[in-house]
């Protein structure tokens, strides 16, 4: 009896708030859900076209709280901020478009277009120069109005695409007895490995951009001189995908300004190269 006067009590006590009614205080919270919802969905909007489109990164801060929780366990900014590096260094004009924003209770929910141009390696991919667009979601989570939290939806397949890293269609498989083998073995003085590894791994990495590619590995052992036998072998679809690849290598070349059989010369590199094709038994 006495829980119930007491209830009763303070029911009556609001009541008697001048000028406060309870239909009132509910409007009253109501806006202020409202205006902390449009004020995320607004730090979201300045995050993407401050702190991303323009790179002020040192603003981050005003968006970013100490809490944030990155994925890779970093805190705060870093933990925010580090995912994104890569794509920012690899992309310098790099531009966000938000396309969608909704908020929910401390969460707000981005759909978003990027667009850029490739002038750095991005994933162990060489510079292509190429510009390509890529879409996703991003869901923000709140607390006391800076990002505490984040889940990214990314196309990753679609950049890898776009890189021309595989294909945007599903072709037919060639068959297996039309593939070749790129073969090259290379004796490497000991003062010339630091230099040949570094451009047998941008070629590498460069030509697995090309159409027709499959795969490609490479072997190695150093004598008792301390010289490097390397063999790299390149698998391709078929001989006119492999043709169309020199092609595209020598244009590379080209570009740079380099010359394969200068460097060789000038490190006393000697090389035996070959297309071979694969002998199967019955």
């Amino acid at each position: 009896m006495k829980t119930a006067i007491t209830t009763i009590s303070l029911l009556l006590t609001g009541a008697m708030i001048p000028g406060t009614t309870h239909a009132q205080q509910v409007k009253q919270v109501t806006n202020n859900k409202i205006v902390t919802m449009e004020n995320n969905k607004a730090i979201v909007a300045e995050l993407y076209e401050t702190g991303l489109n323009k790179k002020q990164l040192a603003l981050l801060p005003n968006f970013i709280s100490e809490d944030f929780a990155g994925a890779g366990g970093a805190k705060g900014v870093s933990g925010f901020i580090d995912p994104f590096m890569p794509l920012l260094n690899a992309f310098p004009d790099i531009q966000y478009k938000v396309i969608t924003l909704v908020g929910e209770g401390n969460k707000v929910v981005a759909r978003w277009k990027w667009t850029g141009t490739q002038t750095a390696t991005f994933r162990n991919v060489p510079p292509t120069g190429k510009t390509i667009s890529s879409d996703g979601i991003s869901i923000y989570e709140f607390k006391n109005g800076k990002i505490v939290g984040s889940d990214v939806q990314l196309d990753r397949l679609g950049i890898v695409q776009a890189l021309g890293l595989v294909p945007t269609d599903i072709a037919p498989v060639k068959p297996i007895k039309d593939r070749v083998q790129f073969i090259d073995k290379f004796l490497v003085p000991a003062n010339a490995i630091a230099e040949f590894k570094e451009r047998t791994t941008f070629n590498r990495q460069y030509i697995k951009t090309l159409p027709g590619f499959i795969s490609d590995a490479e072997y190695t052992y150093t004598d008792e001189q301390g010289n490097l036998i390397c063999v790299t072998v390149a698998n391709w679809e078929d001989k006119a995908a492999l043709a169309k690849a020199k092609e595209a290598v020598q244009a590379m070349y080209k570009e740079q300004g380099f010359n394969p059989a200068e460097m060789l010369k000038r490190l006393g590199i000697t090389a035996d190269r070959g297309i071979y094709t694969e002998v199967r038994s019955n």
